[in-house]
């Protein structure tokens, strides 16, 4: 498997696994029952796990796009060291904007969101170059 894919597979580990602080804060804060529930009656998170949400909506509305970059490189067997360090570079901002936003430091995330953001425009200059 080549180094976009293996990113791609470890985003989406990471992206799914981000669902996960908001379901333990709601375990703690309301309990199993609620958390297992419809969840109809709005709760206020602590702080630390609304940022989670917000990191994990974030991770959701951003992995699309990487994953149609890398899965266009290897469709197009245009998978090169390039595109590696571009998938490398989107997983690693995303592991480092995931752990700032819940942390709570806010230049220090929009740093590693825009590193995230660098790994996709090296793709797709990867891939606007053939």
């Amino acid at each position: 498997m080549t180094t976009d894919l293996t990113m791609l597979v470890y985003s989406a580990l990471l992206t799914a696994g981000l669902a996960v602080p908001t379901v333990i804060a709601l375990i703690m804060t309301r309990g199993v029952p609620y958390a297992a529930g419809n969840r109809d009656e709005v709760v206020t998170l602590p702080a630390w796990a609304e940022r989670a949400r917000r990191a994990h909506l974030n991770a959701l509305e951003n992995l699309p796009i990487f994953a149609a970059l890398v899965l266009v490189a290897h469709a197009a067997s245009l998978s090169n060291e390039a595109t590696a360090f571009g998938a490398t570079l989107f997983f690693w901002g995303r592991v480092g904007h995931a752990v700032t936003y819940i942390a709570g430091i806010p230049y220090l995330r929009t740093a590693a969101f825009a590193v995230s953001v660098g790994g996709m425009i090296s793709i797709a200059v990867a891939l606007l170059a053939h």
